[in-house]
């Protein structure tokens, strides 16, 4: 029987950065993850995240992040939002704010395939793959863990971060808080006969919102449109030259024609809120403590400043001696994450509240919102700060410096 510290269960972008980071701390490590990524980086994957410079920080500290830029990460110096029909317009552009950009659009593919390479070289991370989870029994001072292959490990603390549905969380009995959006997202890759300028555009129409994320090609984006479960499904199965046609007309024709690159993808939107992201020798991280509605892209970003400060507290424990899996000593990272992700899941909820529907009172509020935000510099510089993310980032990752 194998003995680790701390065993992550997931070895998606959340859990792999999380182990990663605990290279050095003394700290032994394992990953168990149901399938591996495939090397090298699968080339169709559609899934993108708009990485911000809190994240971006992050992934220098645990040494990846000039392997990923070097993989399709294509800056975005702006962003653009507006509301159909409507006079209501905001662009951010991270020149005026004194930012070279305001973020990155990359694959999750290339993500996770970095850290699961570097993590692969690292002597105190132990990765299990496929791998799943069969029994985990909480006792006092440990937790004795089974794998679906018979293989036997205990661990000090075991971290969840194996996604919206996860099985640890469910397995301790932890409370989930959820809602439907009563949207689908439809994701898909689109030609666009304008290039995009390095700019990430967001469209509300009432019934939807939809956003063009820039991709390293000029002439590509990632597309996220959120609607209705009805008329997504209609999106989903229509003619390709049909949907091409409505794409651009929602899009109000911002980057002239566009064209379907691949196959349309659509998943429903739902928001989860975890009653407890902590327990006796358990933390959850990432979409196994919160999911959010993609409106703002916070979705990653969000799960790695879990793994920020849950990094900051168990090098702290670590440090001092203390047992990393007492649950009064996680009472700190669970006060600081419940918070954010509260704070987030809030606003998002307001927005999608203000942007739905055609009422004329509602209306005219978010375009005269949008008009002010855009004319007042003092509270244009605090939406960029948020973009960013920089409001969120724990002390001890504000402080370091990278090259």
């Amino acid at each position: 029987m194998q003995a680790f510290d701390v065993v992550i269960n997931g070895g998606g972008m959340v859990g792999l950065a999380l182990a990663c980071g605990l290279k050095g701390s003394g700290l032994r490590v394992a990953v168990v993850e149901r399938q591996a990524p495939i090397l090298p980086v699968d080339r169709s994957a559609r899934r993108i995240s708009a990485i911000n410079a809190a994240s971006r920080r992050l992934l220098q500290h645990v040494q990846v992040w000039e392997s990923i830029i070097t993989q399709r990460a294509n800056p975005y110096r702006g962003i653009e939002v507006w509301e159909q029909d409507s006079f209501g317009k905001v662009f951010f552009d991270s020149t005026e704010l004194g930012h070279p950009h305001l973020g990155h659009i990359i694959e999750n593919s290339v993500i996770q395939q970095t850290l699961w390479r570097h993590a692969s070289q690292v002597d105190d991370i132990t990765l299990f793959s496929p791998a799943t989870l069969r029994q985990v029994i909480w006792e006092e001072n440990e937790v004795f863990v089974t794998l679906d292959n018979d293989r036997t490990m205990t661990a000090r603390l075991m971290v969840a971060a194996d996604g919206a549905h996860s099985w640890l969380r469910q397995h301790a009995d932890i409370p989930l808080t959820f809602w439907d959006y009563q949207h689908h997202a439809l994701v898909a890759t689109i030609r666009t006969e304008l290039p995009h300028g390095n700019i990430a555009r967001q469209v509300f129409h009432g019934d939807g919102i939809l956003a063009f994320l820039p991709l390293i090609d000029p002439h590509l984006s990632s597309i996220v449109w959120s609607l209705s479960p009805e008329v997504a499904q209609q999106r989903l199965i229509q003619p390709v030259d049909t949907f091409n046609v409505a794409l651009a007309i929602c899009f109000s024709l911002a980057l002239g024609l566009c064209e379907l690159q691949d196959e349309r993808q659509t998943f429903p939107l739902t928001g989860r809120y975890a009653r407890n992201f902590a327990a006796h020798r358990l933390v959850l991280v990432g979409d196994a403590a919160h999911t959010v509605h993609p409106l703002a892209g916070q979705g990653v970003n969000l799960g790695f400043m879990d793994v920020a400060v849950l990094l900051g507290e168990l090098q702290r424990l670590q440090k001092s001696g203390k047992d990393t899996g007492y649950y009064p000593y996680l009472r700190r990272y669970e006060r600081n994450r419940k918070h954010s992700a509260a704070l987030i899941l809030a606003k998002m909820q307001g927005f999608r509240e203000l942007f739905s529907g055609h009422h004329p009172v509602k209306k005219w509020i978010r375009t005269t919102g949008l008009w002010l935000t855009d004319t007042l510099p003092n509270v244009k510089l605090r939406f960029v700060q948020q973009i960013l993310g920089l409001n969120d980032l724990p002390a001890w990752l504000a402080t370091n410096h990278f090259d």
